[in-house]
């Protein structure tokens, strides 16, 4: 598709989108093919963006077992010519854009290559020119580059703007006209899960009651956390569910069922680990002590942590048990031994809950040859969540990410158009939660013919 692109009598758009999930080689992929191209005189260096700093690694250390030479650009940088490319964060860039721009201009630029990693962080509004900066900045300094290479797990936004690196396509719909935008390439979890690449999920919803009440007020209202409709209520529920009150509170029992299963998994998979993903750094804090108490080997991390990289590198080497985060796992991190995901955080976002699911799925080549095909499942346990439950339904399956949403029609109850539920605003407070059933989902069962 690349070599295409690069065609003298070529005239299609330099802009080349790869959708394929965590565990699909992206990274690989896309070094292998610009290792390629490199050899065949096509292109001579590659410029890559990443989310986070400590991904830029991870593309560093697999660019050098190809034999490439990918460094950290600091605008120190001497330009040598032993040097496959640059490795940058959005930020990074952003905040030194005008150095690395000086610096870019010493490269042939019908020769490089632009790889945005995770591109749907790079987000335009054209209504605000100095809006989402990453996306302004990303186009400001690729805007020369022969070709422009996005990769994403996860092709879509919550705010519905388009981003760089993706190609436009304008529909129809129900008779009206929509934007869209459509990978070039888009391989969907379940082809991955079909072909053994990664593993299947199996979620634990828990399930629940919440008693709200004010003090000094015997009226109280009872609301179940996987019926509640209502927004207001619905949100509510939820953040009284992450709450680690006492030993019968949903996110307790939660913990406390998550930790069992991992013991399971370790019967077969030794090093196994699990991830929780928390609302905020007392949050996790608490989580944290929770899970030594029950004698688990736990790393704390989150982005204000100095030590945050290290911790991150030890727990992919096997040093705890849980790795416990707010912030920095939910994307882009490459840990294949975790097998145990739970979701404790009021970020109900599709973006953030798939992403955050999905550190779940990779494959360790030494499981690889020691397990059949589908692979063995890896396993999510979060509150019993409308919205969430509503996504795992989903998160195997690709959906057209929709650019302009169609105005809703007079006549048309605006709560039938992406789940934006309304319901009463009342001053309450959550005093009571019962872990209650909990409510088993697996991955959309493959056809027989997929299973052999």
């Amino acid at each position: 598709m690349l070599r295409r692109r690069l065609q003298p009598e070529s005239h299609a758009a330099r802009d080349v989108l790869i959708h394929a999930g965590p565990g699909a080689g992206k990274t690989l992929g896309a070094l292998l093919a610009f290792q390629a191209m490199q050899q065949e005189g096509r292109l001579e260096h590659a410029l890559v963006f990443c989310h986070r700093t400590s991904i830029l690694s991870q593309w560093q250390s697999s660019a050098a077992r190809l034999g490439l030479k990918l460094e950290l650009w600091s605008g120190q940088n001497q330009l040598n010519g032993d040097v496959d490319g640059w490795l940058v964060s959005y930020q990074g860039a952003g905040r030194q854009q005008h150095n690395l721009s000086a610096d870019l201009q010493r490269w042939n630029a019908e020769t490089l290559l632009a790889i945005a990693d995770e591109a749907h962080h790079l987000g335009v509004d054209p209504d605000e020119p100095d809006g989402p900066v990453w996306g302004h900045t990303f186009l400001e300094l690729s805007n020369r580059a022969r070709l422009r290479l996005g990769l994403t797990g996860t092709p879509f936004r919550a705010d519905n703007l388009a981003f760089c690196a993706a190609r436009r396509v304008r529909v129809e719909e129900q008779g009206q006209l929509v934007e869209q935008i459509h990978p070039d390439l888009s391989v969907e979890p379940r082809e991955l899960i079909a072909a053994g690449d990664v593993r299947p999920l199996e979620f634990r919803f828990q399930d629940g009651w919440v008693e709200h009440g004010q003090e000094g007020i015997p009226d109280r209202e009872i609301s179940p956390l996987s019926a509640e409709q209502r927004e207001s209520w619905r949100a509510r529920n939820l953040r009284r569910a992450i709450r680690l009150s006492d030993s019968s509170s949903i996110a307790q029992q939660l913990l406390l069922r998550a930790r069992k299963q991992l013991e399971k998994v370790r019967n077969e998979h030794p090093r196994a680990g699990g991830l929780v993903i928390a609302r905020d750094i007392e949050h996790a804090r608490a989580i944290t002590l929770l899970l030594e108490e029950e004698g688990d080997r736990v790393d704390l991390v989150h982005s204000q942590d100095s030590e945050a990289a290290a911790r991150l590198s030890g727990f992919q080497a096997g040093q705890a048990d849980w790795l416990v985060s707010i912030d920095m796992c939910a994307e882009g991190f490459d840990a294949s031994r975790i097998r145990v995901v739970a979701y404790l955080t009021t970020v109900v976002t599709r973006s953030r809950f798939v992403q955050g699911i999905t550190r779940a799925v990779r494959m360790c080549g030494e499981r690889a040859n020691l397990e059949s095909i589908p692979r063995e499942p890896s396993y999510v346990f979060a509150p019993a969540d409308p919205l969430l439950m509503q996504y795992a339904r989903s998160w195997s399956l690709s959906e057209p990410y929709r650019i302009a949403v169609p105005a809703v029609a007079d006549d048309q109850d605006p709560t039938e158009i992406g789940g934006s539920w309304r319901g009463p605003s009342l001053p309450m407070e959550a005093i009571e939660d019962g872990a209650g059933a909990v409510i088993r989902m697996k991955t959309p069962e493959l056809p027989r013919f997929l299973q052999r």
